[in-house]
């Protein structure tokens, strides 16, 4: 069943912008996923910019099937900081603009549909009627977002770093790269070696968990 017909008790309110890309992106259910996300067990919540992000990240990895580009792993994670994490240097957006523009996507439409945590706040209570999480149960949720930032600040800074660096090195003749062309991906990965995952730390607490029964 198509997202602009799976509101509770099939009761819906006005069409926001975040109902409106589920229904134009095919994306089915994961409305409800969004739903289910918010309202989880304290502990298991995401919080609203939790949520607004892995739509981001679901509409960046759209974007490209949509052009036949499989994205490399990790790479969606990378690309999304990139253009939306305003630590990150010009010149690091410039790379991961060309990237998504040679293989067709219209970055500048792609990032118009990103959506804030307000506009995912006003899908979840507007359109599906959600009762918002108490201020006590938001606490996990934003104590998990401010680690997240701080996660993104920092690799930004590391992608800065090295960025520089190997544009030194280049320019010394002490490493044979054109700095301008490669792509750098910075990420932080976490191995269960229980059920033997592997995740981006983001996603990891973006998802709660690994799938460790």
């Amino acid at each position: 069943m198509s997202d602009s017909h799976d509101s509770p008790g099939g009761k819906r309110g006005p069409e926001s912008k975040v109902s409106r890309l589920l229904r134009e992106r095919g994306f089915d259910g994961f409305g409800a996923e969004l739903e289910r996300r918010w309202t989880a067990e304290a502990g298991a919540r995401s919080s609203l910019r939790d949520l607004a992000d892995a739509f981001n990240r679901r509409l960046l990895r759209a974007a490209l099937a949509e052009r036949n580009e499989r994205a490399l792993d990790g790479e969606i994670e990378t690309l999304y900081r990139v253009l939306t994490d305003d630590d990150v240097s010009s010149g690091a957006r410039t790379k991961a603009v060309h990237r998504l523009e040679r293989t067709g996507v219209d970055v500048e439409r792609l990032e118009a549909d990103f959506v804030s945590h307000r506009a995912m706040r006003t899908y979840l209570t507007s359109y599906r009627g959600v009762t918002p999480p108490s201020e006590t149960d938001r606490d996990d949720g934003d104590l998990r977002e401010h680690r997240t930032e701080t996660i993104r600040r920092l690799l930004g800074r590391v992608e800065r770093v090295t960025e520089k660096s190997l544009s030194d090195l280049a320019a010394a003749d002490e490493l044979d790269v054109d700095p301008e062309t490669a792509e750098l991906y910075v990420d932080v990965r976490v191995h269960c070696p229980d059920c033997n995952a592997h995740y981006t730390v983001e996603s990891l607490i973006d998802r709660g968990g690994c799938d460790c029964e």
